[in-house]
């Protein structure tokens, strides 16, 4: 068959291939230490189970509208609105598959090929592989390494053109666990409201797991409303990957072309589940709360740990469950440091180059693991680099 020359500009998301592989080699009998995956390793709160049991037994079974069912969409808008302190309506809700489609959709409606896309690098995976998929522009946003990855708000002024159409943030960031300064989205916004075909996409999905502070998110700032789509889900604060819930905020005219996408591609997303993320957001949070209570002490654990390991210089992420460390110290890199481990060292991790080219010299290891296997892995890594030290690269 001749496929179509868009599909070899579509990438991958490499954890779930490192994933793949180090299942072979414990189907080998090799022992494992799985640090790559982000998924939390907390089971779904069970008043979420059982009510997606009693949806079964009801028979929600059936399609739903496309953006989602009014009562999700009514709880969603609720959560949202108290998070950025502003009203939101439910007709300004999306409800979808997991967050990718909501990434996706942003690209379809807004971005034409040439269009320039201004997104994080290092930076999840799937924003690149979206922009090239639809013959965008790839302009990075200029981040500081040294500062914790903040982004350099004076040369993202400098990058911003009247052909940017889609500013992507991603706060707390993927895979650098870095969170975006409050003082900050002034400015950000300021440089939006100067381009007036400018949209954000603001992935929030990491939003829940912030270890200092209140969340801060660019929507709530002024005029920002309508420049807007906000992504979130269920997958990383209610430990739900596999049932794939996530939902789009943004203005009710662009939730109707998103609407029209859903139509075209999901036709909606499973009606049980969608009755399930109303029993999440409206039900005790107390698992959330002791899900990220237990994140913050296996991030300092890991942090502390990498920081022992000759080579490496691992900062303490204000979000997310990623440690992301500088690893260019141990001579190697980053994609020959990553294979070195899961090969010798049975320690499953990514390569930094994984997120993107600006990714080289660092490591993405996930904490969402037991604080014991954690301990495990970094033993690991430091015995694997001190019995085989990397001869410098030439």
């Amino acid at each position: 068959m001749k496929y179509a020359g868009r599909m070899q500009r579509l990438g991958t998301e490499t954890a779930f291939e490192v994933l793949a592989r180090a299942k072979r080699l414990e189907a080998e009998g090799r022992s494992i230490v799985h640090l790559e995956i982000g998924q939390p390793d907390f089971p779904t709160p069970p008043h979420v189970v059982e009510a997606a049991v009693a949806a079964l037994r009801d028979g929600h079974t059936g399609y739903t509208p496309a953006p989602g069912l009014v009562e999700i969409r009514e709880a969603v808008a609720e959560h949202v609105a108290a998070r950025l302190g502003q009203p939101v309506h439910p007709d300004e809700v999306v409800v979808t598959p997991g967050g990718k489609p909501i990434m996706f959709y942003a690209f379809l409606a807004f971005v034409e090929p040439g269009d320039e896309v201004v997104y994080p690098n290092p930076g999840f995976p799937i924003y690149e592989s979206m922009l090239d998929f639809t013959g965008a522009r790839r302009v990075p946003m200029p981040l500081a390494a040294g500062e914790d990855f903040r982004i350099d708000v004076d040369a993202l002024a400098g990058v911003v053109t009247d052909r940017t159409r889609l500013l992507i943030l991603n706060t707390p960031g993927n895979p650098t666990g870095a969170v975006v300064a409050p003082e900050d989205l002034p400015r950000i916004a300021e440089i939006v409201r100067r381009h007036p075909d400018l949209v954000v996409l603001s992935d929030e999905i990491y939003s829940r797991i912030l270890y200092e502070g209140r969340h801060a998110s660019i929507v709530a700032q002024p005029g920002m409303r309508e420049r807007s789509i906000l992504l979130d889900g269920f997958s990383k604060a209610y430990s739900m990957t596999g049932w794939r819930l996530g939902y789009g905020v943004m203005p009710r005219d662009v939730a109707a072309r998103f609407s029209q996408l859903m139509v075209n591609s999901n036709s909606c997303t499973a009606n049980f589940v969608q009755r399930a993320g109303v029993a999440a957001l409206r039900g005790p949070q107390d698992s959330v709360d002791a899900m990220v209570a237990e994140f913050r002490r296996r991030r300092d654990l890991i942090v502390d740990g990498l920081n022992s390991v000759p080579g490496f210089r691992a900062r303490r992420p204000g979000g997310a469950f990623y440690a992301f460390p500088r690893t260019d110290g141990t001579g190697l890199a980053s994609s020959e440091l990553a294979n070195r481990l899961l090969m010798d060292a049975g320690v499953a991790c990514l390569s930094g180059t994984c997120f993107g080219g600006r990714g080289e010299g660092f490591l993405r290891f996930s904490f969402a693991n037991s604080a014991e296997n954690l301990r495990e892995g970094i033993a690991r890594i430091r015995r694997c680099l001190e019995s085989a030290p990397a001869a410098a690269r030439g």
